[in-house]
C-alpha cells in the first residue's frame, strides 16, 4: 500500500517505484521507494498549513514583517483569501521599490509573499485567478529567501524537507 499514489480523480493507482541506475559498471538498479503514509502524517498535507509554518519562521526572521503578518492572518481565515488579491498589489509596489534600490533580501522575500498572496487569491476560486502552478513555487521561493537570510539548511525554513 506504501507505493499506492492518490490521484485528483480520487482513485488509487499502483504506481512503480522510481529506479535509479547505477551505471554500466555495476550493472544493477537501485529502487528508491517513499514510505507515503509515514510522510503525510508527520508532515504538514496542504499548502496552507506548509504556508503558515514558512510564514512563521520569516516573521520573527525579516526586518519587514507587516505582509508577513498579513499573510498569516488572511492564510488563517479562509473567508478572507478574495481579498489576497489586492494584498498581492501591495506586495508588487513593495517589490518593485524594492527593485529601485536594489534589495536583494527584500526582493526574496516579496517573491515569497507575492506568491502565497496568488496562493490563497487562487485558493478562493474567484474570477481571473493567477497562474495556476503558483501554489507550487511557495516552498522554492521560501527556500530562495531562507539562503537570503543566512539559513543553512532549507528544512529550517519548513518540515515538508525534513528527513
Amino acid at each position: 500500500m506504501d507505493r499506492m499514489l492518490y490521484t485528483r480523480r480520487l482513485s488509487w493507482v499502483d504506481t512503480p517505484p522510481p529506479r535509479l541506475d547505477l551505471g554500466q559498471e555495476t550493472g544493477e538498479s537501485l529502487i528508491l521507494t517513499l514510505p507515503l503514509r509515514g510522510l503525510m502524517r508527520t508532515h504538514p498535507t496542504d499548502i496552507i498549513s506548509a504556508m503558515l509554518e514558512m510564514l512563521s519562521v520569516f516573521e520573527s526572521a525579516c526586518e519587514d514583517g507587516d505582509t508577513l503578518r498579513r499573510l498569516s492572518a488572511m492564510a488563517s481565515d479562509r473567508g478572507s483569501w478574495r481579498e489576497a488579491h489586492a494584498l498581492f498589489q501591495q506586495i508588487r509596489q513593495k517589490t518593485l521599490k524594492a527593485e529601485k534600490r536594489r534589495d536583494e533580501l527584500a526582493l526574496a522575500q516579496y517573491a515569497f509573499e507575492e506568491i502565497c498572496a496568488k496562493t490563497l487569491y487562487n485558493l478562493s476560486h474567484s474570477p481571473a485567478p493567477f497562474d495556476a502552478d503558483s501554489a507550487f513555487w511557495v516552498v522554492p521561493s521560501a527556500v530562495a529567501l531562507g539562503r537570503r537570510l543566512g539559513f543553512a539548511e532549507p528544512a529550517q525554513v519548513t518540515s515538508l524537507l525534513r528527513m
